[in-house]
């Protein structure tokens, strides 16, 4: 069939053609953003889920909602590499510049500009890792601490101060939260608390693999009051079928139930994995309606596709001792397995791992789901790891 005309779209944050499974969730978010907006306090949310389960894509259409309700929205992505305070600096600039904009002067902006010119004198002095202009002078003695946790509320709560003057709201938005060190999320933490409890208008909606909730457990304890963490997981065998079905009709096309059933099959109901076997097939179908045999011979180009790229990606980010600790797990079979286990399967001592174990988690690759268990953060990781143990 005609490749342009082809709806799915397997790829990082791409929208998929139909948002199947997650109106609930998107109703509940849009009942948050509301509140905030009116000045009435709700809880943030975290979006929590392994991999290729739709959270980045849930996040910009969460932007979306929140940009057409009048926010001042901010949408990153945390980084191993990079501090909290450099991804967040230049686009709170830009939301100071917008609520500046606005027609009226503000007393309430300008001291929002003069804290984030301090905490920027701070951030210099500890990291100095920064560049950005401001044309201001600091409000000395706010901000300005070089103590994360004191100075990001005392910025949110300027910024949030500001955004209520000029009758507008701020969300932000982060992704890959669980890149966060132990310090930045404390600080992000202490920084929404401060903001809730003057009722401004600010509300963080993050996302994140499943080790974000034992962060935060970490960072405050207090934390379960602040945020609600919202499980973002695979579709049910209906919803699935939806998300394959439903952009095919668009196009005219009929699906086969046995094909369907084993696009699920082999999916697992991962919406990563339905747009890529969605991608496939239509590429290699040559009429309609498409066939259970026609879906069988598109695999082997998915799967090549994934390990080259959603696998792939992860794997050779690895170090070789790290390689053999997920062989090691990929070797015990699917699901989640204790630590032990693991250890026993290389010949070793428990504690002579940790540390690769500990690297493999903040790498974002496994998480542990209770203490002493072990699994991959990223679907059907396991069977790709045994491909690649062939391969080497």
């Amino acid at each position: 069939m005609d490749p342009i005309r082809n709806p799915f779209s397997p790829g990082a944050g791409n929208p998929p053609p139909e948002l199947v499974g997650r109106f609930e969730l998107l109703q509940r978010v849009q009942v948050s953003l509301a509140r905030v907006r009116a000045g009435r306090y709700d809880k943030s949310l975290i979006l929590i889920g392994l991999r290729g389960v739709g959270k980045t894509v849930l996040l910009n259409q969460i932007k979306q909602r929140a940009d057409a309700s009048g926010y001042k929205t901010i949408l990153v992505e945390a980084h191993e590499r990079k501090s909290l305070e450099s991804l967040l600096l230049p686009p709170l600039r830009s939301v100071l510049f917008s609520l500046d904009s606005i027609k009226g002067n503000s007393d309430k902006v300008k001291r929002a500009f003069r804290v984030l010119r301090s905490f920027l004198n701070g951030v210099k002095a500890k990291v100095g890792e920064i560049q950005i202009e401001l044309g201001v002078d600091p409000e000395v003695g706010t901000g300005d601490s070089g103590d994360l946790e004191t100075d990001l509320a005392e910025l949110l709560v300027a910024v949030a101060d500001a955004a209520a003057d000029r009758r507008t709201a701020v969300a932000l938005c982060i992704d890959e939260l669980q890149y966060l060190s132990v310090r930045e999320f404390s600080a992000l933490i202490m920084a929404i608390h401060r903001v809730s409890q003057q009722s401004l208008p600010l509300i963080l909606i993050g996302a994140g693999l499943p080790q974000i909730i034992a962060l935060a457990g970490r960072s405050k304890s207090y934390s379960e009051r602040l945020f609600d963490f919202p499980e973002v997981d695979k579709l049910d065998p209906a919803g699935a079928k939806e998300a394959i079905r439903g952009p095919l009709q668009s196009e005219g096309v009929v699906i086969e139930e046995s094909a369907l059933d084993e696009i699920v099959r082999l999916t697992q109901g991962y919406p990563y994995f339905l747009q890529q076997w969605g991608y496939e097939t239509w590429n290699l179908a040559e009429r309609s309606p498409i066939t259970k045999s026609e879906v069988e011979a598109a695999t082997s180009a998915a799967i090549r596709n994934l390990d080259k790229n959603f696998f792939r990606v992860r794997f050779d980010r690895l170090t070789p001792r790290q390689k053999e600790y997920l062989r090691a797990l990929a070797a015990l079979g699917a699901g989640v397995h204790r630590s032990g286990d693991v250890s026993a399967k290389l010949g070793v001592e428990s504690n002579s791992v940790g540390p690769v174990r500990d690297d493999l988690i903040k790498k974002g690759v496994i998480y542990s789901p209770r203490h002493g268990d072990v699994a991959f953060t990223v679907p059907l990781f396991d069977e790709f790891m045994l491909r690649a143990v062939l391969e080497a």
